[in-house]
């Protein structure tokens, strides 16, 4: 089955095909660094981490680029209150993000871009786009003339025919709907930071920046852009018609965009009280791994209502698959090999693979895997599961973890290695022996301390990590 994806641009499910196989030129905003992320971000976050692990399941190596927002309107008068410059301001947030993106196991990407280091390319371009007859200056800034590029508004289905000749707009984010001429070059205010430029001395405007660094290390056109769907107008579509009347070709073939996560119902806000970042949500108990596993289980272009009721769920689905796990590796089976165990794992694997083709349906890929569990739970529960089947079972449950990652538990901070809670179960078993039930209870109770389970099986006794 071909692999495809919904085009916002065309409002279609498309085949992929990049430019230059096996190589996916991919472009994704990362985040403006003023703040913690919040979970809303980590979805369209968790999602981009999702279809760069499919494409290279699927045979294609990634030449992925994220940036850094280190300079627009929120961070200079952030920075401005705490009388910090930009670098020092930012710095923190940066940290975290990255600190975070770790927790829940985002892969990096290949290059992560700030905006502050690529001040020379936006003017460059902004210099392209006034030779082309794109801008015009005003009160000290330098704007872009929407009505100079007549296609804007594709991508967001934005109809501009009505627009007031002359509007135009300083701020970097707007309502959307207010297409109005947006600026590229914003003039030196007291006491911002500014850079020179042969425009007079200012700052980048937002929308120029992804463009210009998208440009210079992807090339004119790029293969997938991502983002949450918030980021369609203004900020994709400016970045559209940027790049688009710079370079005179297509900017970007497939446009995939996040849908919104609300929280038990309603729109996230900090009026509301239901705001969250990662760290909000970790401080609650809950394991990275569970949280990871609700923002990916829902298909990223439908909306995701995360409750702390769904986190309790994702924890129980989690020890679900690593007990499945840990039987796989722990039980004993029969030797030889049954055939049809072995055909449900090859359906059960194609039907993922096929899910996960059509637009990463990543709900019906997991409805997949754990029918496939309980299936072999079964199976082996009758004696119908061999020792020759485990491999092919571990496989799939494999490429599950490749997508997923959430079998292994986060390590504690100062907690045992495995090599080490294997020591201390071996030393158990001795006591045990022994009948040393004193030194027995201390081991486990040292183990339980750390997050280790002892659990005894007629297979013998295992142990796991909470």
């Amino acid at each position: 089955m071909a692999l495809r994806f919904f085009n916002t641009l065309t409002q279609q499910l498309e085949e992929f095909a990049p430019l230059g196989p096996p190589v996916v030129r991919m472009y994704t905003c990362g985040p403006t660094v003023y703040h913690y992320v919040h979970i809303g971000n980590f979805r369209s976050f968790t999602f981009q981490d999702i279809l760069r692990r499919w494409l290279r399941c699927r045979g294609y190596q990634l030449q992925h680029i994220m940036n850094i927002t280190d300079v627009e309107d929120k961070i200079i008068r952030n920075a401005m209150a705490k009388n910090q410059s930009i670098g020092e301001y930012t710095a923190q947030y940066e940290k975290a993000f990255l600190e975070d993106s770790a927790l829940l196991r985002l892969e990096r990407p290949e290059r992560f871009v700030r905006a502050t280091e690529h001040i020379a390319e936006m003017i460059a371009a902004i210099e392209a786009l006034a030779a082309n007859g794109h801008t015009y200056q005003s009160e000290g800034s330098t704007y872009f003339r929407i009505a100079s590029f007549p296609t804007y508004g594709r991508l967001s289905r934005l109809h501009i025919e009505g627009m007031q000749a002359g509007a135009r707009v300083d701020v970097d984010e707007y309502e959307k709907d207010d297409a109005r001429d947006f600026v590229l070059w914003k003039g030196r205010r007291e006491g911002e930071p500014y850079w020179d430029s042969p425009f007079g001395e200012g700052r980048p405007g937002w929308h120029i920046e992804c463009s210009a660094m998208a440009n210079k290390y992807l090339g004119e056109t790029l293969d997938i852009h991502t983002g949450g769907i918030d980021l369609t107008f203004p900020h994709h579509e400016n970045e559209i018609a940027q790049a688009e009347c710079v370079n005179h070709k297509q900017f970007v073939r497939y446009w995939l965009h996040a849908e919104h996560l609300i929280v038990e119902g309603q729109k996230m806000s900090k009026s509301l009280g239901n705001f969250y970042t990662l760290r909000d949500v970790l401080d609650r108990g809950y394991s990275p791994e569970a949280i990871r596993y609700r923002l990916a289980a829902v298909p990223y272009r439908n909306k995701l209502n995360f409750t702390f009721a769904d986190l309790e769920a994702a924890e129980t689905a989690i020890e679900r698959l690593r007990n499945f796990d840990l039987r796989l590796r722990t039980g004993k089976f029969s030797e030889g090999k049954c055939p049809e165990v072995s055909a449900r794992i090859q359906k059960a694997r194609l039907d993922f693979e096929g899910h996960m083709d059509e637009d990463l349906n990543t709900a019906a890929a997991l409805g997949v895997i754990f029918e496939y569990v309980r299936e072999t739970n079964a199976a082996m529960d009758s004696g119908q599961f061999c020792g020759g089947n485990v491999e092919e079972a571990h496989g799939l449950l494999g490429l599950f973890d490749a997508l997923f990652d959430v079998l292994k538990p986060t390590a504690k901070e100062g907690g045992l290695s495995d090599a080490e809670v294997e020591a201390l179960v071996a030393e158990r078993q001795q006591a045990r022996s022994a009948r040393d039930f004193k030194r027995s209870d201390e081991i486990r109770d040292q183990l339980a301390a750390q997050g280790v389970i002892l659990e005894d099986t007629r297979d013998g006794m295992r142990w796991k990590r909470k």
